[in-house]
């Protein structure tokens, strides 16, 4: 099984139809005992937040957003969590939306660390 996402920022790889989620669109995730949640936004997304459950590397999860142009809608998400080898991880999504026509596919992967100012990653040991 890949890692926790608990934690992780994630960005779609390529943008989807206007309206949707894209490449702006930031999600940060969050896991403990087997759930997942995460609160996303950017691009078209105002705001938009996601719940459901991991199992091994299966996530299953429902979605719920506010639109820049003020209207809301909701889905069904399946996906495959995918250790990329640079160690980020990858989500391989089938999504269908619930209050409108439409269902598809989609890629989200973690976003690179950058050092902050110059700063390390690597914490020093403290005594």
């Amino acid at each position: 099984m890949a890692r926790s996402l608990d934690g992780l920022v994630l960005s779609p790889v390529a943008d989807q139809a206007p309206g949707q989620v894209g490449t702006r669109t930031r999600f940060t995730y969050h896991e403990q005992d087997g759930r997942i949640w995460a609160d996303y936004a950017g691009g078209d997304v105002v705001r938009g937040h996601l719940v459901g459950t991991r199992e091994g590397d299966a996530l299953d999860f429902r979605y719920v957003q506010l639109k820049q142009d003020g209207t809301t809608s909701s889905g069904h998400c399946t996906s495959t969590v995918v250790a990329l080898p640079d160690g980020r991880l990858r989500l391989e999504e089938t999504w269908a939306w619930e209050s409108q026509e439409g269902s598809g596919t989609s890629v989200v992967e973690e976003l690179p660390s950058r050092p902050r100012d110059g700063v390390s990653e690597i914490s020093p040991s403290w005594p």
